[in-house]
């Protein structure tokens, strides 16, 4: 039943999305707006065959920077989570410091990330970092609290001690939410990378994106945001699996 529901919204978006880039084609063309401005879809699908390979080698490094900084965002994230979580005053105390870093435009630090560590791999994967961590920290604190107190006290009326009840109670239990963090930071992830790429880099989406819209090379741009989304989904459906391997008790109530 569950199979036939999820083919059936597969082919929904299918239909859907043919829809919408033949109607694309068909209003640009009957508009005649020249490529420059905006290209029509099967322009972008030439482009993205004709730049195959170029396309390849520069979302090899986006991809790099994104999955480096985001796997280092998980491992922070869960980290301080577990630190911070026995400690009420100092999640209270570091909370307002996390939504503030938030706050701040990324696109106006990026350049000086950008100054201090320079415009190799580096200053990327710290973007992306700064991105990711805080969704998937908040989730996770977030999730640490949804524990059930019963089953907290009645390990401890058994005499488990708190190390057991973290590992074997706490931590699973917080999962859940954890995961949900997780899946907005994956999608975060190469954007992050990709917007390190825009102000400075020898490759990658990004700086070839930027190249594109220097030559009025729009199908080129449109090819790029294409693989960008592929990328991001791809990475989306690749921490859904791991959510489903982490948590198998979940699939079986489902």
């Amino acid at each position: 039943m569950k199979k036939s529901v999820n083919t059936e919204k597969n082919n929904l978006f299918l239909i859907s999305l043919l829809v919408l880039v033949v109607g694309c084609e068909v209003i640009i063309r009957a508009l005649e707006i020249p490529g420059y401005i905006l290209p029509t879809p099967t322009r972008v699908i030439a482009a993205l065959y004709s730049q195959k390979e170029v396309l390849f080698s520069h979302s090899l490094v986006t991809l790099f920077e994104a999955l480096t900084g985001f796997i280092l965002s998980i491992f922070f994230a869960l980290v301080i989570g577990g630190i911070v979580y026995p400690f009420e005053k100092v999640k209270k105390l570091l909370y307002p410091y996390l939504l503030i870093s938030q706050t701040i435009p990324l696109i106006a630090i990026a350049p000086v990330i950008l100054i201090w560590f320079g415009f190799g791999v580096l200053p990327k994967i710290i973007i992306v970092i700064l991105i990711c961590t805080f969704p998937m920290l908040l989730s996770f604190l977030g999730g640490l609290e949804e524990v059930d107190r019963e089953i907290l006290d009645l390990f401890q009326v058994m005499g488990a001690g708190k190390k057991y009840i973290f590992f074997k109670v706490i931590l699973p239990s917080s999962l859940p939410g954890f995961f949900s963090g997780v899946k907005i930071a994956a999608t975060y992830s190469i954007m992050g990378a990709v917007i390190g790429e825009w102000l400075g880099a020898k490759s990658g989406l990004g700086i070839y994106m930027t190249r594109a819209i220097s030559s009025f090379k729009t199908d080129y741009l449109f090819a790029a945001i294409i693989v960008v989304v592929v990328l991001s989904l791809a990475i989306f459906k690749g921490i859904e699996y791991i959510e489903k391997a982490a948590m198998p008790w979940k699939n079986k109530k489902s």
